[in-house]
C-alpha cells in the first residue's frame, strides 16, 4: 500500500526486498494503524514519496535467521533504526540518533508483504501473544520508555489525560509499578469504563470539572505525575493545572501545533518537571514483551477492528472520524 503524496495512497507492486548480511527478511503478518500514520497520510508530517507506511508490526522470519532468531520465528519489529556511532548512540540515546530512520516514516514500513530489518531489531514472540495484538507491543515500548524517564515510587498518584490506546497502556503500566490512585480522564464514557477494567481507580469525564475532581482525588495536593496523551494544547493546560507543586508533567501526545495558550506562570510557580519522551529504545522490547506475557499489560481488548491490507486507506480514514468505541485498527497483511 503505497503513499504517493498527501491523501494519495493505493495498492501497487514493488520489488521484494533482499536481506543484507546482518538483516532478516520478514513476511509481515499484521500492522497497527496510529496517529502518526494519519499525520503522514494528511501531509502534516513530511515524507519522501513514494512511501510504504506502517511502524507497528509483527511477522515471521523467512530468510537470514540465525542464533536466537531463526527462520520460522514469529517476531515483533523495532522500527527505530540508528547508526550506532554518533554522539547520541554512544551516549545510549539511540532513539535520538540524528541519522536514525523510522520504518514507515523515513523508509518503507509494514503495509506490505515483506520487509528487511536488522537482525538486532527483531524480537521473538511467545505463543501467548496472538498475531493481531502483537503490533501493539511497539506501543507498549514507547509508553514504557516515557514512564522510565520519570522517577516513580509505589503510592504515587498518576493522572492520564486521554484514554485512547496509549492512554489505556499508560494506565496499565502505572498500576503495574504500584501507582495510587491512577485517574483516567476522557470525554468518552466507554473509554472511561475500559480504563477502569484495566485497573484505573477513578475515571473522570473531561471538561471544566475534571481538574477539580483530580485535585479532590489526590487529597487536594494535585497529582504526582500527569501524563498527557492527546497532544492538544488545551489539554496540556489542564495537565499543568492538575499537577501538584513539584510534580512531573509527561507530554506524551504528539502535537504539530506551533503556538498555543498555556498557564506559563503555573509552570514557574509549581516548579514542574517536564518530560517530553520520544520513541523507545530496543531495550524496551524484551521488557514490554514480558509485561504482556505476564498479563500486567493486556492488549487484546484494545484491538477493535481488523481489516485486510487492501482497506488500509479506509482504516486510516477511520482515525479522522469521531467514533467512540474505536481503539486500535489492525491491518492483516
Amino acid at each position: 500500500m503505497v503513499l504517493r503524496g498527501p491523501r494519495d495512497m493505493g495498492l501497487d507492486d514493488v520489488d521484494n526486498p533482499k536481506p543484507g548480511p546482518r538483516q532478516v527478511l520478514v513476511r509481515l503478518q499484521s500492522s497497527g494503524i496510529c496517529g502518526t500514520d494519519l499525520k503522514l497520510y494528511e501531509g502534516a508530517i513530511r515524507a519522501r514519496y513514494p512511501l510504504v507506511m506502517g511502524h507497528e508490526m509483527s511477522g515471521e522470519v523467512v530468510e537470514g535467521g540465525r542464533g536466537e532468531i531463526r527462520n520460522g520465528e514469529r517476531v515483533v519489529i523495532d522500527p527505530a533504526l540508528f547508526c550506532g556511532t554518533c554522539f547520541h548512540c554512544r551516549a545510549g540515546q539511540t532513539h535520538l540518533c540524528p541519522h536514525g530512520v523510522l520504518l514507515g516514516r523515513d523508509a518503507n514500513g509494514s503495509l506490505a508483504d515483506y520487509l528487511t530489518v536488522p537482525r538486532s531489531h527483531v524480537f521473538r514472540l511467545p505463543d501467548s501473544v496472538d498475531r493481531f495484538s502483537a503490533p501493539l507491543i511497539q506501543v507498549v515500548t514507547v509508553c514504557r520508555h516515557a514512564q522510565r524517564l520519570v522517577e516513580t515510587f509505589p503510592g504515587q498518584s498518576v493522572v492520564v489525560l486521554g484514554l485512547g490506546v496509549t492512554g489505556q497502556v499508560h494506565v496499565q503500566l502505572a498500576k503495574a509499578w504500584g501507582a495510587y490512585p491512577v485517574i483516567g480522564i476522557s470525554r468518552s464514557a466507554w473509554k472511561r469504563r475500559l480504563a477502569q477494567d484495566f485497573g484505573a481507580d477513578l475515571a473522570l469525564a473531561s471538561g471544566t470539572e475534571c481538574v477539580r475532581g483530580a485535585w479532590e482525588a489526590t487529597g487536594g495536593h494535585g497529582a504526582d505525575i500527569v501524563i498527557e496523551c492527546t497532544g492538544k494544547v488545551p489539554v496540556m493546560a489542564d495537565a499543568i493545572a492538575m499537577a501538584r507543586p513539584g510534580g512531573t508533567l509527561v507530554l506524551f501526545g504528539v502535537s504539530t501545533a506551533t503556538e498555543g495558550k498555556l498557564p506559563f506562570y503555573q509552570l514557574y510557580f509549581k516548579e514542574l518537571k517536564i518530560v517530553n519522551p520520544r520513541a523507545a529504545k530496543s531495550e524496551d522490547f524484551p521488557a514490554s514483551i514480558d509485561l504482556v506475557t505476564r498479563g500486567a499489560v493486556k492488549l487484546n481488548p484494545l484491538v477493535t477492528r481488523v481489516l485486510p491490507l487492501a482497506e488500509a486507506r479506509e482504516a486510516i480514514a477511520m482515525l479522522e472520524s469521531d467514533e467512540e468505541r474505536r481503539m486500535k485498527i489492525i491491518i492483516e497483511n
